[in-house]
Parts: C-alpha cells; sequence; structure tokens
C-alpha cells in the first residue's frame, strides 16, 4: 500500500461517468483501486449498489460509511502564514505560501504525512511537502514553494493533509490567491523585496558647487 497513488482523478471520475458502463466487474475493480485497496469486491458492490452504480458518489458514501471507523488522525486549519485574505500577488511571480496548522485529536500522526495538492489551481510543479510528525494539540507551521499564474485574477486551490497510505484526513487547506498587476506579496515577503528594491535603486549624483 505504502507509496501508492490513490488520489482521486478528476478527468478519471468523469471519463466513468460518462461511460455509464453496465460492466460491473470494471467499477468494482476501480472503486477497489481508487480506495487503495481498502475494500474488498463484495464491499465495493455494497456501495455501488446502493448508489446506482455511480463510481463517485460510491466513494462518497464509503467515505461517510467508514469514517467512524477508521483510526484517522486529526488536523485543524488555524491561519494564513503568508499571502492571507486581501493581499495580492503580480503575475508569474515566484512565493512562499504558508499554512499554520494543529494536530486536534489525543493521538500523535503516524510517520511519513504529507500536505498533497488535491484540487483547483496548483501554482507551480510542488504538489506534495512532507510534514513532520505532530504530537497531540501541537502547532507546526507548513510551506509550499508556489509561483502564481501569469494572467490576473483571482485562482484557487485546495490541499489536504495524507497519511503515508493515501488516506486523506483533517479539514481542507486553501490557497486563495488574488493575481494583480503590481500587487503585494504577503506582508512578510514584501518586506524582504522591498529591501533588495531599495538596495538597487539608482544612486542620484551628488551635486558639487
Amino acid at each position: 500500500m505504502e507509496g501508492m497513488d490513490v488520489d482521486l482523478d478528476p478527468e478519471l471520475m468523469q471519463k466513468f461517468s460518462c461511460l455509464g458502463t453496465t460492466d460491473k466487474d470494471v467499477l468494482i475493480s476501480e472503486f477497489q483501486r481508487l480506495l487503495g485497496f481498502q475494500l474488498n469486491p463484495a464491499g465495493c458492490a455494497f456501495f455501488l449498489d446502493m448508489t446506482n452504480w455511480n463510481l463517485q458518489a460510491a466513494i462518497g458514501a464509503y467515505y461517510d460509511f467508514e469514517s467512524p471507523n477508521i483510526s484517522v488522525p486529526s488536523m485543524s486549519f488555524v491561519e494564513d502564514v503568508t499571502i492571507g485574505e486581501g493581499e495580492s500577488i503580480p503575475p508569474d511571480t515566484q512565493f512562499v505560501k504558508t499554512w499554520r496548522i494543529q494536530n486536534s485529536g489525543a493521538e500523535a500522526w503516524p510517520p511519513g504525512v504529507c500536505l498533497k495538492y488535491v484540487g483547483g489551481d496548483q501554482f507551480g510543479h510542488v504538489n506534495m511537502v512532507m510534514v513532520r510528525s505532530l504530537e497531540p494539540q501541537e502547532i507546526a507551521d507548513v510551506s509550499v514553494q508556489m509561483c502564481s499564474p501569469s494572467r490576473a485574477g483571482m485562482y484557487q486551490g485546495q490541499w489536504r493533509m495524507c497519511t503515508a497510505t493515501g488516506l486523506y484526513y483533517g479539514d481542507v487547506i486553501w490557497v486563495i490567491l488574488s493575481v494583480e498587476v503590481g500587487g503585494l506579496l504577503g506582508v512578510t515577503q514584501q518586506l524582504s523585496s522591498f529591501e533588495t528594491e531599495f538596495n538597487t535603486q539608482p544612486h542620484l549624483p551628488v551635486p558639487h558647487y
């Protein structure tokens, strides 16, 4: 199971809903694969049958039913540390997005957890960062190197914590980005960029009398 990619690929989901396939075995094996083989074929058939063989609805039903029975780690989003609400970024600009998160459960996180991009706009090539295992109630900052899109506008992406076995947990973490020409970077980054800019300003010649 370890290292298996069980991301729900939206395009794949779309293909399946368009197929309207009557081949139940195909749907069962696909459902099993998407769940990272946490469920046997009979269990998959139960959830698919309950949702009229709609793959997406069956996955939702599985998580609704099973969540209380799986020991899933807990995570709460605390706050945006950089690039908060109301801050804008120029197009095509590198920036670091930092969130503050907390292990809000009673147990330490298992080893190998990571924060993964799950939907919306990705902002660059990074789609996953490893996160250290937090103790109960411990708070930590998690940062991802990102790049703003080349066109002005509002963008948003979602990230979630994920175990080594591919189980998502905790709050969905959002990146909401306002890209504006002449936009300011987040306060913490704005200061360092201002300093660089100030030091590279051409110096006016000193008048001689």
